[in-house]
């Protein structure tokens, strides 16, 4: 019996690599269902190409130009995000692998794991808002939960050296993506192609700009202490700009142990899929026949300040995470859309996340509240800095 898996946003650069994983698999792993956005050529390019049982187009307004043209192949159509839960649901669903970028994904990732499936998270943020109740809801159901990011895939696969009582701490890796050197007086004014301008990964633009910010190592350390069951005074952050070791675990004996590979998402991918086994993989492998060097440096929380808002978020817990990744959403989708510039990023959440009154034991209900209440107040702080601005030119 194959592995049946669905694949939340298939037309991302997740989404895409592991399809070419699937295929590279064979037969005993079989795409099951696909989802996407907006991407509609793309996705039915997919169809056509995989012929999954199920789709489902998360924006309602794109479903029918799908069911045009697929409605031949037989394959059922879902919509909307009420369409994504239903399509995690299917009983011909195995392995759901949640590659949609934001909070939109945490409704289908809740409902996985109350349905006792197998998640491939590549989703951090579901964690980053509802940890706390995701992990006590695997417990009850059994659901396991894989990372698909290269970093916690690493620790996950460095932890196997050893018991969860016998981790000293965890070392998470950055690259410290395209400003890591800029002078901070230019990073405030960068444009959006200087953000897009990651030196090591190829990913898609919200992830891009958060590794530019940090943001995106903010939330994965904030995804580590709910996977991995660490405070975060465990959880150390160092910059290695080669992105060749994705992450490390130090045990209590002072034992390092670390995870290696060129940086390629088709190998993270490809274990969650494959776990416990390992097998041949697609992606590229190191090549110990050449010279080259490896660099290691503590992180300049001046420059990058959401790693210092990371490290206060998650020993606030509650629905802190849910403000910090709403208020950052909300401000990077601002600056794409040129309306504040990149340096305000980080501002808007720091103030964002100052008048929030904190709710230690939210509720789901709670949680969708802080995350709808944080993007209203981010965008209010945005309108009075230009309004400001405005008047003072």
């Amino acid at each position: 019996m194959p592995k049946r898996i669905a694949i939340l946003g298939s037309t991302g650069s997740i989404g895409t690599a592991a399809l070419d994983v699937i295929e590279h698999l064979g037969s005993d792993y079989q795409v099951t269902a696909l989802s996407a956005h907006s991407q509609t050529k793309l996705l039915i390019e997919q169809v056509r190409k995989f012929r999954p049982a199920a789709v489902c187009c998360s924006d309602e307004s794109t479903s029918n130009d799908v069911c045009r043209e697929i409605e031949s192949l037989g394959t059922k159509i879902y919509r909307g995000v009420d369409g994504l839960v239903e399509l995690v649901r299917r009983d011909d669903v195995d392995v759901v692998l949640a590659a949609i970028v934001g909070a939109a994904g945490l409704p289908a990732v809740l409902a996985t794991v109350e349905s006792g499936k197998t998640l491939a998270l590549a989703n951090k943020e579901s964690l980053v808002v509802a940890g706390s109740l995701l992990i006590p809801l695997a417990e009850k159901t059994g659901a396991k939960i894989l990372p698909v990011d290269s970093e916690h895939s690493a620790i996950f696969q460095a932890a196997h050296a050893g018991r969860q009582n016998e981790i000293k701490r965890v070392i998470l890796t950055a690259s410290g993506g395209p400003f890591r050197n800029t002078p901070i007086e230019k990073i405030r004014s960068a444009t959006l192609a200087d953000a897009l301008a990651h030196p090591t990964w190829r990913m898609g633009n919200k992830i891009t700009i958060d590794s530019a910010t940090m943001f995106n190592k903010a939330l994965e350390l904030i995804e580590a202490c709910w996977l991995f069951r660490l405070p975060p005074k465990q959880i150390q952050i160092i910059v290695h700009p080669e992105s060749i070791i994705h992450s490390m675990v130090e045990f209590v004996d002072n034992s390092v142990i670390a995870q290696l590979s060129p940086p390629d998402m088709r190998t993270p991918i490809q274990y969650a899929l494959t776990y416990p086994e390992r097998k041949p993989c697609v992606s590229r492998s190191m090549e110990w026949g050449k010279i080259f060097t490896m660099h290691f440096e503590p992180p300049d929380l001046v420059r990058f300040p959401a790693l210092r808002l990371a490290y206060d978020v998650a020993e606030r817990g509650g629905t802190a995470g849910a403000v910090l990744n709403a208020a950052n959403e909300a401000a990077v989708a601002a600056f794409s859309s040129g309306n504040i510039a990149f340096g305000e990023i980080s501002e808007i959440v720091e103030a964002t996340l100052a008048a929030h009154e904190l709710q230690l034991q939210p509720t789901l209900d709670d949680l969708l509240e802080a995350d709808r209440w944080a993007r209203c107040k981010a965008r209010s702080f945005m309108q009075s800095r230009s309004s400001r601005s405005t008047c003072q030119s």
